[in-house]
């Protein structure tokens, strides 16, 4: 009996780790700038990965103010294409410089064109992250998502909108603190807030819960507080990110009936 119980539990825990082991993982290289790189979305978007069945790897590829453009040309010491040709990725996030979809139309759709060619010559899928208006200018939010749409579309690539559940949540909560003191970049809880939206298009799930506090070792194993934010902050991006689907607004589903908690 008793060498039947050990070979029961033997059972379990290879079952165990053999089911962490054939988890779902996906290479994502990110190119951007500071939009990308304040408070580290790319790493909070795998570690929040990690609640899904999908583990999602992060790279990114960024420098402060870098439009597509520069990462195509290797401006400011980047070395973007290389990164994107040697990485066996299976998807790859672009993002023009704040304005630029705005003000130099024409500049962000050829280096998209350019970079989406790249990416499905590599192997991976492009998806475009549409981006967030400035806070004293939401109007602008119309235009930066019909354009990251229209540049998604023309290249048969997917769009995350970010500046979209942005808006919602200012919609629900107009105090709601998703921008830095500039206006500009993402907050902390903004940057949670992208990093949910972009699991949830990426995998297709967000964890039902979340943690108000993020933790990261160190390398001498020391434990490290990367995000602490309210519980009600935590909750309510959730709800929003839960919602938002990639070209489905959480108005279109109120409109069908359907009651969201926000």
């Amino acid at each position: 009996m008793r060498n039947v119980v050990v070979l029961l539990l033997v059972i379990v825990s290879l079952t165990q780790l053999s089911a962490q082991n054939t988890k779902d993982t996906l290479r994502v290289l990110f190119i951007g700038n500071s939009y990308t790189f304040y408070h580290n979305v790319p790493y909070l978007v795998s570690e929040i990965s990690n609640q899904t069945d999908t583990k999602i790897i992060a790279k990114k590829s960024t420098a402060g103010g870098a439009s597509l453009s520069d990462h195509w040309r290797g401006e400011r010491k980047l070395k973007t294409v290389d990164i994107l040709k040697n990485g066996n990725f299976d998807i790859v996030v672009l993002h023009d410089q704040s304005m630029r979809p705005i003000e130099e139309p024409d500049s962000f759709f050829y280096y998209s064109k350019l970079f989406s060619d790249l990416i499905k010559e590599s192997g991976a899928k492009p998806y475009f992250f549409g981006t967030w208006a400035r806070e004293k200018v939401p109007q602008w939010q119309q235009v930066l998502t019909e354009n990251y749409k229209k540049a998604a579309s023309g290249n048969n690539a997917e769009i995350v909108q970010v500046g979209e559940a942005w808006a919602l949540a200012k919609k629900y909560r107009p105090a709601v603190e998703l921008y830095a003191s500039d206006g500009s970049h993402a907050s902390s809880l903004g940057a949670l807030l992208t990093a949910l939206v972009f699991v949830n298009a990426l995998t297709g799930q967000v964890p039902e819960k979340l943690s108000n506090k993020i933790y990261i070792k160190s390398a001498d194993g020391e434990s490290i507080l990367i995000m602490n934010e309210s519980k009600l902050d935590v909750d309510f991006c959730l709800e929003i990110a839960k919602e938002l689907n990639n070209n489905m607004l959480v108005d279109d589903k109120l409109n069908k009936g359907k009651t969201i908690k926000l």
